[in-house]
């Protein structure tokens, strides 16, 4: 089975050479474009949250955190005091430095691998800049509908924690103090190396989706409907841009947009899947199954009420 599977990979891989060759002049405008959204829109979010997030699960700042706070998120969660930690992270820096700070805090055992695999289930929010400036300003051109946006994703992963609650078994026997020997300059070298690497990592994945994305729709010429599809599936940015483009009703953009977001596309979860290793996957995709449904019908009842 491996062996068809590494022949049809090939074959494919070949057929989107051809295709590269043929259109070079699009496809040098795709790379173009991916990496000025990388550089625009990743870059300012992503690389600070990476380096501060990476800090602080290394000096354990689930410390800092007042107690009513963690007690009761952990309760909520059943989740280790640890895991809160990333749960906040999460909820500020969005994806996929979710995952990289999941990947942290086992590697580092500050929780089991069980909780963190646990944890990607609901810990898999947007970044709010991202939602709030690039989907509210430049995409649907409306603060409001960005911050409904904002809002279902997270009451969306709060539903999905709660629900799955009894699935997690925390262990609190895990080490709550940094490494002694280690000084903040080299704590800090080894997080600017890993934000720089997880941000080339980003970058290249949101390259090639976008080149495969532009040539399936330049060569099928499909509709608006499946050209949506196809491209909010591999690439969220993608998806949201051509969106924003349609003449749709403002109530469908905003659905469908918070639909696009909670999936994440399939770059997103290719970068977290990298990210993990060891770290099972399964439960980042039903996370993101449930999110889209729950995320989507929140966003409708809130713009039909207000």
């Amino acid at each position: 089975m491996k062996k068809y599977s590494n022949q049809i990979i090939s074959i494919l891989t070949f057929i989107i050479l051809i295709l590269v060759l043929l259109n070079k002049e699009l496809v040098s405008t795709s790379i173009l474009s991916s990496l000025y959204i990388w550089y625009n829109t990743l870059v300012p979010s992503m690389f600070p949250m990476i380096v501060l997030s990476d800090i602080l699960i290394t000096y354990n700042s689930t410390n800092i955190i007042p107690k009513l706070i963690t007690n009761s998120i952990s309760k909520l969660f059943n989740i280790s005091k640890n895991a809160t930690t990333i749960f906040f992270f999460s909820l500020i820096s969005g994806f996929p430095t979710n995952a990289v700070i999941i990947k942290k805090a086992v590697d580092t055992n500050k929780i089991s691998t069980n909780e963190g695999e646990h944890l990607l289930l609901f810990c898999n929010f947007a970044n709010p800049l991202f939602i709030l400036q690039t989907i509210g300003k430049f995409y649907l051109k409306n603060s409001t509908y960005a911050v409904i946006i904002l809002i279902s994703n997270i009451l969306s992963n709060i539903i999905i924690g709660t629900i799955f609650r009894k699935k997690n078994n925390p262990n609190t026997n895990y080490i709550n103090y940094p490494d002694k020997n280690q000084s903040l300059g080299i704590i800090l070298k080894d997080a600017i190396s890993k934000a720089i690497n997880s941000l080339f990592l980003v970058a290249g994945t949101i390259t090639m989706f976008i080149i495969l994305t532009t040539l399936l729709s330049h060569i099928l010429n499909l509709n608006n409907i499946l050209k949506l599809t196809i491209q909010s599936i591999l690439e969220l940015t993608m998806g949201l841009s051509y969106l924003s483009n349609l003449t749709l009703d403002d109530t469908i953009k905003v659905v469908i947009s918070t639909a696009i977001l909670s999936f994440s596309g399939l770059s997103i979860h290719l970068q977290v899947y990298s990210i993990l290793e060891n770290i099972k996957y399964k439960n980042y995709l039903k996370g993101r199954i449930l999110s889209t449904v729950l995320s989507s019908i929140i966003a409708f009842i809130i713009i039909k009420t207000i």
